[in-house]
């Protein structure tokens, strides 16, 4: 006999296992499915940590969702009994005329956040790990900070388990369809039913939803983490998180944690695209010495052996900024896709504005810059 569920949920990394959670605490009878491990390193999720920042650059619509997600990560963490949410402070900024700056400005003085407005000069007499241009301009947000991102799918996932919430892992989905009232989806092991759909698959979305191919599309990743030769200055409590704009594109950074180094990406790294079940997932040479350039000349004393490199998965839309929506001709399914490599930070606000999509149809929170028909889809 089929087995029937209120929701079934394809995905269960950070913005699946959320959504997980959310339905089953209120009530609904919750299949979730992952066809690689509770944690692993084949998606977008892994690496330890993750920035979460308010002032931020990329449209002021995002702050009212980050406030949400603020306040849903520290629910999690009492729920949970863990710590999940570290402060640091945010730097936002660089080039004094760059989007990322004024952005960021922008949103902070539109919302009215606390922030400052320091150059390189300030910058460095402050945290003497920065090296930026003494023109450089940067927006300082005390709130930013960074999420203990796996730890984070772990305490989504307990809590789901917590309301009863049946999760899979090691189960790969092969086809999906509509039945009149709900869905099937059909993996390796069963065929399941149920009312609802959320497809959160991260860089499979395409692969689960083809008409997303041309609007959710994997992207190489690499992420570095150097042994600085100074580690008092790159350690957590004395080393903001940062989003910056140079000449050489845009950086990424967080302090030392867990792995013993300063983490550090460069914002789609070479701009690859690829098949996310056929990437390259091993860092090259070429992939470190784009990455040692920039921390040679803006973080020098970070400048010592290398001490990891992993390869993870941006899936980017043509703007940048996320799908949130109902499928166009199948109400009953939901997508959560092509985060491009800021999502994390919303995963919490995500499961919230999934689980209201699913039972509801609708959802409160603002999300008309997310809609699939931006794309006439």
């Amino acid at each position: 006999m089929t087995r029937r569920y209120d929701a079934i949920v394809l995905g269960l990394g950070g913005m699946g296992s959320a959504t997980a959670f959310h339905l089953a605490r209120r009530g609904w009878r919750v299949l979730g499915l992952e066809r690689f491990d509770v944690v692993h390193s084949f998606g977008s999720s892994h690496g330890l940590t993750r920035i979460i920042r308010l002032a931020y650059s990329e449209h002021p619509s995002y702050v009212p969702l980050l406030r949400r997600s603020y306040e849903l990560w520290h629910e999690l963490e009492r729920l949970d009994g863990r710590a999940l949410l570290f402060i640091t402070g945010n730097l936002e900024g660089g080039l004094a005329e760059g989007d990322v700056f004024l952005g960021a400005l922008h949103a902070a003085q539109l919302h009215e956040l606390p922030h400052e407005v320091l150059s390189g000069q300030e910058v460095a007499g402050r945290w003497p790990a920065y090296h930026l241009p003494q023109d450089a301009r940067v927006v300082f947000q005390p709130h930013g900070g960074f999420l203990a991102s796996e730890d984070c799918i772990l305490a989504h996932v307990r809590q789901a388990q917590a309301h009863d919430a049946e999760l899979h892992w090691r189960e790969r989905v092969l086809e999906w369809g509509p039945l009149d009232d709900g869905v099937w989806v059909r993996t390796e092991r069963e065929r399941y039913e149920g009312q609802r759909l959320v497809i959160a698959a991260g860089s499979w979305a395409g692969k689960l939803v083809p008409r997303l191919v041309a609007v959710a599309v994997p992207e190489r990743q690499v992420l570095a983490w150097l042994q600085p030769t100074r580690p008092e200055l790159f350690r957590h409590g004395t080393f903001p998180v940062f989003y910056l704009q140079v000449d050489e594109g845009r950086y990424y950074g967080l302090p030392e944690w867990g792995i013993p180094g300063f983490k550090f990406g460069r914002y789609h790294h070479l701009e690859e695209r690829v098949d996310p079940d056929s990437m390259d997932r091993e860092p090259n040479d070429r992939d470190e010495a784009v990455l040692r350039s920039f921390a040679g000349r803006y973080f020098p004393e970070a400048c010592g052996p290398t001490v990891a490199l992993k390869a993870c998965l941006f899936t980017n839309t043509p703007d940048e900024h996320f799908i949130l929506d109902l499928h166009p001709d199948l109400p009953q399914v939901s997508i959560a896709a092509g985060f491009s490599g800021h999502g994390y930070k919303f995963c919490s606000v995500v499961g919230e504005i999934m689980a209201d999509l699913a039972i509801h149809g609708r959802t409160e929170h603002d999300i008309g810059l997310f809609r699939l028909s931006r794309f006439g889809l």
